[in-house]
């Protein structure tokens, strides 16, 4: 390994509003990508190069002259390679103000010098957890000299250049070749706002993991901690959000994930990019299509579902969900809970959707749609869909509003049976299928479902019997018999009139949580049609 002569103790002042010259330079590097190109840039520049023993190592075998960070901190690695970084040399020359000259006259007299550019990354904590490594090696997968020298530079950084991401290498050399070994003041305060922003996500990486939200040793509180994280990374713009004169962007975790790829397991695989409101139905789609172990088709307008139905195959599931309004699906979102297979394809072909989810598209499906041009085609995670996460509403003035997620709306402990009639077998499995959709639309909402098919619904309405009126209004715009169908409604019934023009309709079953003040009146009426009626116990209702 070849090295240099000991460094100036000192370099010129910079005012914080002029490029700053790369004279020292330190790397300690978990991750490479690029540093033998910074570091040639700031050694043509006349630069000199201080790095810990791995990144050393690497420099001096590309041709380069290095010091050891052991031998200019006069310090050798301790404690297992604990502490190699965490000396008063090191970081005297990171925080020290160069338009303050007593802080220069201190570090002459420890014969110390100022350090311009820090170039350090962080030990792999993230992707640790996520190999499923044992708490033990995790735990020695917590930087802790990484993120002190990352916020030492980025604090000081009127005076100091800090690199934490290799992505921005490329930049930061073309900068430094263009303006005499200089980076500019705009370019290094930028540079500490990704380094802060990147501490902070380590530090919740950590923090969650501490508090058993990522380990397979100890599953997710069931009570919201007291303290949440939520550190976010651009992963792209979009076009527009909900209206074209707002802007908008994805974002996805701050830490891991491939570059350029969406988080969540999320792959748009053909058609134009995605917009907004694209996302938000998509995710309804796909969130109500997962909730059914059936082989299940849905359609999504506006975040509620206008069609979703089982079938004993995927091309029959579809039919029968694009049945129950196709007028209302055009412009909609399709969503599968299996493979998207050739044969629905080919039915799907003449109706314009505007995005269709599922875990995976058959090569022959995609051939069948290969024309749409625009038509989005994206795979869904089962995993991410099912898996356990919280919702979140931020409200004007920062107050963030935070739950748990419902879970997937399944019959069990809690259902009763009210009336005097049970429902039969066949009855029960509709209700159950017309739960699950009900509990996937905005309140106030309400479902007619017969055999495994959505036949009317009314959603978003300020008046749950208007729910009612809407839902039998459009079943019979679109030809459906409501005769022998089951009702479900997503929160109780203030009043028996609601029930009542259901059961008017045709309706033979209903389901809903109960809990009104006028229960005994529903089921009277309910009784006196002959009728069955379920109380769940619980309310599915989504705001």
């Amino acid at each position: 390994m070849s090295t240099v002569h000991s460094p100036e103790a000192t370099s010129p002042s910079d005012r914080s509003g002029e490029a700053v010259r790369i004279r020292t330079a330190l790397f300690s590097t978990y991750d490479r990508t690029g540093v033998v190109d910074l570091a040639s840039a700031i050694t043509r520049a006349g630069g000199v190069l201080i790095a810990s023993a791995g990144t050393a190592r690497a420099l001096a075998d590309s041709g380069l002259d290095v010091l050891p960070i052991e031998e200019y901190a006069g310090l050798g690695e301790g404690y297992g390679g604990r502490v190699k970084t965490l000396h008063p040399k090191i970081h005297a020359g990171i925080l020290a103000r160069r338009d303050v000259p007593s802080d220069l006259e201190e570090l002459a007299a420890s014969d110390a010098r100022p350090i311009d550019l820090v170039c350090v990354n962080l030990y792999p904590f993230e992707a640790a957890v996520a190999a499923g490594a044992s708490e033990s090696e995790r735990i020695e997968k917590i930087d802790i000299g990484g993120p002190a020298m990352i916020r030492a530079a980025a604090k000081n950084w009127r005076h100091v250049a800090v690199v934490c991401d290799p992505a921005d290498i490329p930049d930061i050399v073309s900068e430094l070749e263009t303006e005499d070994g200089a980076l500019s003041s705009a370019t290094r305060r930028r540079l500490a706002v990704r380094a802060f922003a990147r501490t902070a996500a380590y530090d919740d990486a950590i923090h969650r993991d501490f508090a058993g939200e990522s380990t397979a040793e100890a599953p997710v509180p069931a009570s919201l901690p007291d303290r949440l994280g939520f550190t976010l990374r651009k992963v792209q713009d979009l076009r527009y959000g909900e209206n074209p004169h707002q802007a908008a962007a994805l974002y996805g975790p701050a830490t891991g994930g491939v570059p350029g790829e969406l988080p969540g397991g999320w792959r748009k695989l053909a058609g134009t990019e995605l917009s907004y409101n694209n996302w938000i139905d998509l995710a309804a789609a796909a969130e109500l299509a997962f909730a059914f172990d059936e082989t299940a088709a849905v359609i999504v307008k506006h975040t509620n579902p206008c069609g979703a139905a089982i079938g004993g195959g995927q091309t029959e599931a579809w039919k029968r969900a694009l049945a129950s309004d196709p007028v209302s699906a055009f412009g909609g979102i399709a969503a599968f809970n299996r493979p998207l297979e050739g044969g629905t394809a080919e039915e799907m072909k003449s109706l314009f959707l505007e995005v269709v989810v599922a875990p995976g598209f058959t090569e022959e499906a995609r051939r069948a749609l290969a024309k749409k041009k625009r038509l989005r085609l994206v795979e869904s995670s089962a995993d991410a869909l099912r898996g356990h996460a919280r919702e979140w509403k931020v409200v004007p003035g920062g107050v963030v509003l935070v739950q748990e997620t419902p879970g997937r709306p399944e019959a069990g402990e809690g259902w009763t049976v009210v009336s005097t009639r049970a429902p039969s077998a066949r009855e029960r499995t509709d209700l159950e299928f017309a739960w699950k959709v009900v509990a996937h639309m905005k309140s106030n909402a309400i479902v007619f479902a017969r055999d495994g098919q959505i036949l009317g619904v009314g959603a978003g309405q300020m008046s749950r019997v208007d729910s009612v009126r809407i839902a039998v209004e459009k079943a019979r715009e679109l030809g459906h018999d409501l005769a022998g169908s089951v009702l479900a409604s997503d929160a109780f019934f203030p009043f028996a009139d609601g029930p009542q023009r259901a059961l008017d309709a045709g309706a033979v079953a209903i389901v809903q949580p109960g809990g009104s003040k006028r229960d005994a009146e529903t089921i009277t009426a309910v009784n006196e049609a002959k009728a069955a009626m379920i109380f769940t116990g619980r309310r599915v209702f989504r705001h």
